[in-house]
């Protein structure tokens, strides 16, 4: 049996969930973990209650989105050959836009 974690509601996490997954899913579950500095079980028990992600800026989370910026633009440039364009890739442009565009929402609040 697993051990027992009180969550920031009060509520004991004594449950355990667990699910099969491919290779590319589990790459694309751990790109998103990692750009938003979540840890994965809250990342996946937010995406999965529909409740919004909040991305926390820190360097952990610079250094991720700055490596998925590599990734992308490596992507972008195999698809300038001629080659198709993967799911996968418009799945990361597009939570790697939202992310940015809600760092500059921040960012013009600060202002």
């Amino acid at each position: 049996m697993s051990v027992k974690n009180l969550d920031q509601q009060g509520r004991w996490r004594n449950k355990m969930v667990a699910f099969r997954v491919s290779p590319e899913e589990d790459a694309l579950i751990e790109s998103a973990v990692r750009m938003t500095g979540l840890t994965k079980q809250d990342y996946i028990t937010r995406r999965l209650t529909h409740r919004e992600v909040v991305v926390q800026g820190n360097p952990k989370v610079y250094r991720a989105l700055r490596e998925e910026m590599m990734k992308i633009c490596s992507e972008l440039k195999r698809i300038a050959s001629g080659e198709e364009i993967n799911q996968d890739l418009l799945f990361r442009v597009d939570m790697m836009t939202a992310i940015m565009d809600g760092m500059k929402i921040e960012d013009d609040w600060r202002r």
